[in-house]
């Protein structure tokens, strides 16, 4: 079995609204491990790395603007097709088009305030998780309901 990681980050709106519980107790009920986790300021340094696809795009400084405008919670979620599930747990970008019982659809009305960030891809989650961990950062574990939830 390969376990993926994948970068998650619940954005301000999230942690403004109190939301941050209810959104990785979400990630933990699908089986998904944290094995990294920080509060943070991100700063606009950082921000301009992380949405440097973005850049020249109409909605960039907007991004930057909102993504460094109030603290969030960045982590490292592990677990066989993690940025699958993360994807579908979270729902589609605009939550108006998202499913119901997805992260988005539940708490979300507009593609600006849509709660939370996920890696698109294996090689984005790479370079996403080391924009924000070092290495010894995360952590490798055994949860001890793992063969519950793993084959």
């Amino acid at each position: 079995m390969a376990l993926e990681r994948t970068l998650v980050i619940v954005k301000p709106d999230g942690v403004q609204r109190g939301l941050v519980g209810q959104i990785i107790s979400r990630f933990e009920a699908r089986g998904l491990k944290i094995v990294g986790m920080k509060f943070m300021q991100i700063d606009r340094a950082l921000a301009a790395r992380h949405y440097a696809v973005h850049e020249g795009k109409p909605f960039y400084p907007g991004l930057i603007d909102y993504i460094t405008s109030a603290p969030v919670v960045v982590m490292v979620l592990e677990g066989p097709n993690a940025i699958e599930i993360v994807r579908r747990t979270m729902g589609a970008t605009r939550p108006a088009e998202a499913q119901p019982g997805t992260i988005r659809a539940d708490f979300g009305l507009e593609v600006g305030r849509n709660l939370v960030h996920g890696s698109d891809g294996p090689d984005t989650a790479r370079c996403e998780i080391d924009l924000y961990f070092k290495e010894n950062e995360l952590v490798s574990w055994t949860r001890a309901n793992d063969p519950w939830i793993l084959e």
